[in-house]
């Protein structure tokens, strides 16, 4: 089998369709679908696109070693550079999957997992039902700590049993145009916060805590946004909330900050969706400074990469939460991995997943029930995309 050509779409993701001379094709997507990168991916994977022509998508190993030590920067890798490999990477297993007519996950050894638990994430943008009152386009905050109560009773209405919130994302008052939270985050993000918001912060998760009662597990994120210092004291005042993990409470560049807040904070740390390929997940191994990692499919190397990486964390005794923020080809990567690997912790189910320019974007919806999915079972990575998106979406096709 060899690959004749290469489609790539800039629409509601940043996908790939590789096509084959056995009419065979796969599906992958780059995950920098949110951020300043969509772009660069979408160009990357243009690039790298030439270099696999001719090859057998079936290999997908030989593909992911050519991408990056021919290539001159993928051996520095990088999160454009990381998401273009992964993008094709996904679409090979995806292949492969379909010409043998299995899924992925039994590609890779069969499934050690019965069911996926999954955990509502980003609840300060609100979930299924209070999203909806948001602008079309527009994301807004909750506030009010009455408000954070009201979103977790939501969550666990659908059956979920975790939930994930970033308390100090949003500031102490409403501003009059919540836009201006997002131009202008860098107020917030250097030296310590604020202390009237740290106050908030904890209140916030205060009335998660009451609205799940002992059963329900919260893990709190902050997006990098905090100095390592003030990432203690946030960490010391919501210990007594019995937080599942505390993720990227600093940014991930220098994995000793991880340890000097483990050291002083009563709480599992988790780092992931900005750690590049198991030589970017290396240093934090080798330290223990996480207890959960959540590498990106469709960023840290595609699945190839992925599986590596959690074998890895195996070894540390660490347990594996997959990130998932972009369409539904990520969602149905990461949940062919999550069902292999031992070390499986839960999925990360986000809020957008629900949007109806991301369920259309694809051919069929996968959602969890009850707050938890069903095994994959179809061939390949169990998603395509739909025709509509392929036809609506910026596409570049190279041949």
């Amino acid at each position: 089998m060899k690959i004749t050509s290469v489609e790539v779409f800039l629409g509601y993701a940043i996908n790939v369709k590789i096509n084959t001379d056995e009419g065979i094709c796969g599906y992958g997507e780059a995950g920098l679908k949110y951020g300043n990168s969509r772009r660069a991916a979408f160009g990357q994977i243009q690039d790298y696109a030439k270099l696999i022509l001719g090859m057998d998508p079936t290999k997908p190993e030989q593909i992911w070693d050519h991408l990056h030590r021919h290539t001159f920067w993928g051996m520095g890798g990088g999160a454009v550079v990381m998401a273009g490999i992964s993008a094709i990477d996904i679409a090979c297993w995806d292949i492969k999957g379909k010409a043998l007519g299995v899924s992925v996950c039994e590609l890779l050894g069969g499934a050690t997992n019965t069911s996926l638990r999954s955990y509502a994430s980003q609840l300060q943008f609100g979930w299924r039902e209070s999203s909806k009152r948001h602008a079309p386009g527009k994301r807004t905050l909750l506030y009010k700590p009455v408000e954070y109560y009201d979103v977790v009773k939501e969550a666990m209405a659908d059956g979920y049993t975790a939930v994930k919130i970033d308390p100090i994302l949003a500031p102490v008052r409403e501003p009059e145009d919540q836009s201006e939270i997002f131009r202008n985050q860098g107020t917030h993000v250097r030296g310590a916060f604020p202390a009237d918001l740290l106050k908030l912060g904890e209140e916030r998760i205060a009335a998660a805590r009451e609205a799940g009662g002992d059963e329900l597990d919260i893990i709190v994120e902050v997006h990098s946004l905090l100095d390592t210092n003030t990432a203690i004291e946030l960490g010391q005042r919501l210990e007594p909330y019995r937080i599942m993990y505390y993720e990227e409470p600093t940014q991930p560049l220098n994995p000793k900050l991880f340890g000097t807040i483990g050291s002083k904070v009563n709480i599992p740390l988790a780092s992931g969706e900005r750690i590049y390929s198991r030589w970017g997940f290396r240093p934090f191994f080798e330290d223990r400074s996480l207890s959960i990692i959540q590498p990106d499919v469709c960023n840290t190397g595609g699945i190839t990469e992925t599986k590596k990486i959690c074998d890895m964390a195996h070894v540390y005794d660490m347990g594996v939460q997959i990130h998932v923020c972009g369409g539904p080809i990520a969602t149905a990567a990461a949940l062919q991995v999550e069902a292999v690997i031992p070390n499986f912790v839960i999925h990360e189910q986000h809020i957008g997943l629900y949007r109806p320019q991301c369920i259309e974007s694809c051919k069929y919806d996968i959602q969890p029930v009850n707050g938890c999915f069903s095994l994959p079972d179809a061939p390949g990575i169990g998603q395509e995309l739909s025709e509509k998106e392929m036809a609506e979406a910026e596409k570049v096709v190279i041949s």
